[in-house]
């Protein structure tokens, strides 16, 4: 194989090698279940990296990306639109707090098409000033909607509220202010400092010969020069000294309730715990808010969550009112839960139904080839792909001691944000 990659290491069926020439971080797998390949990029920038006047900018480029390179444009008749459904593709772009990436998934022949456009946008995109102009507009109608549909609203308010300092603060699309008035230069200027080799990973999964795959990545990516290194988010979120709250009050039908706890970040042993007493809390009819709250007919619905995250998420337990009900009378309801599993702790046997039900998860999100990137695509985002390929054997090793541990520990009146949705 004639290729300038260096072979790094390998977890779970996964190798990771690195492109010589820029350093490009390269995961590779194969999977013949179907002739098919996934084929994602991951640049390790999201709203975390956006400063004032400048949030939302890796949403509003993601938008941009897809309108047009210098070889793959609309003018040429060359769109990326066209040209990968011209092959049966299925490609996309997401934004989130660490990350934002573009995929292709689409016939196996057909990987080194999707690795050409990814190649020629992470350098060549327009970002021409009327672009711009036409997504302001589509982004100020998401921002909008986003903002009139209770339940994001609340999730926001909750969020800002949490964090003072930390750039988690801002929402992924951005302030609506920053999007009116962010210009092409602007974006141009994020788009130079992050969109760059070394600061991305390039996933391939499917019914590929490894060989032939890194070849074409080499062929692709290596004259790319590395680009800057990074700005690192230095910022971390003081320590709360109080209980937070938070309303929102607009129309809508049901009333909910969010409670949120600053908690750990992906990488912290800590969140695999977090996660099992997620699914103790809020998952299935016999967790404990499923009987505390919905067979009293207090809610309708509740969920619990641990967001894993490269610094310090938020665990979070989110309920929906019945009519009748009363926001007092449910965030009491999860507090007796909560302080109850800090006081006497959980039993092995609901540790075990929470780790199978885990266990469950995993597995169906290692269900094809477009699965799996996107599971990698958090793992890279949270800051170590074997996050994933890892996760079920230290997922085994959560106790009942850890669990209780961790909800005396994260789950506290100093911790808390709590936001209610009341419907105007």
């Amino acid at each position: 194989m004639d290729t300038v990659v260096s072979f790094v290491q390998e977890s779970g069926g996964v190798k990771e090698y690195k492109l010589d020439s820029n350093g490009l971080q390269i995961l590779i797998m194969q999977d013949l279940s179907a002739p098919v390949v996934a084929c994602m990029i991951t640049y390790r920038v999201g709203s975390r990296n956006e400063t004032s006047g400048l949030t939302g900018a890796t949403h509003f480029l993601e938008h941009l990306m897809f309108k047009g390179s210098e070889k793959y444009n609309k003018a040429k008749g060359t769109s990326v639109f066209n040209v990968l459904q011209d092959v049966g593709a299925r490609m996309n772009a997401t934004t989130w707090m660490d990350r934002t990436n573009y995929y292709e998934l689409l016939p196996a022949e057909h990987l080194d098409l999707a690795l050409d456009i990814e190649s020629d946008r992470m350098r060549n995109a327009l970002i021409l000033p009327e672009d711009v102009e036409s997504e302001r507009t589509v982004i100020l109608n998401e921002f909008d909607r986003g903002e009139n549909e209770p339940t994001r609203k609340l999730y926001h308010e909750v969020w800002t509220t949490a964090y003072s300092a930390h750039p988690y603060h801002h929402p992924t699309i951005g302030w609506r202010s920053d999007i009116e008035n962010v210009t092409a230069s602007d974006l141009r200027g994020f788009y130079d400092r992050f969109y760059w080799p070394r600061n991305a990973t390039l996933s391939i999964v499917g019914s590929i010969d490894i060989d032939e795959a890194l070849e074409m990545v080499s062929r692709r990516f290596s004259s790319i020069p590395e680009g800057p290194e990074p700005a690192l988010v230095t910022t971390r979120e003081p320590e709360q000294l109080g209980l937070r709250r938070t309303t929102v009050s607009q129309a809508g039908e049901l009333g909910s309730l969010m409670m949120a706890f600053k908690a750990v970040s992906a990488d912290d042993d800590d969140a695999l715990a977090l996660d099992v007493l997620s699914i103790i809390l809020a998952r299935g009819k016999t967790s404990r808010l499923y009987r505390a709250l919905l067979e009293t007919s207090l809610a309708s619905g509740v969920d619990a969550s641990n967001t894993a995250l490269r610094d310090p998420g938020l665990f979070y337990v989110f309920a929906v009112l019945n009519p009748e009900s009363d926001h007092a009378v449910i965030e009491e309801a999860v507090w007796n839960e909560i302080q109850s599993i800090s006081r006497e702790g959980v039993t092995q046997a609901e540790v075990d139904s929470a780790i199978g039900q885990l266990q469950a998860l995993e597995a169906y999100s290692r269900d094809g080839a477009f699965s799996i990137v996107q599971q990698l695509n958090e793992a890279i985002a949270s800051g170590d792909w074997k996050l994933y390929t890892e996760y079920l054997n230290r997922l085994e090793a959560v106790t009942p001691d850890d669990i209780q541990r961790v909800a005396r520990s994260y789950l506290t009146d100093n911790r808390a944000t709590i936001g209610k949705y009341i419907p105007a």
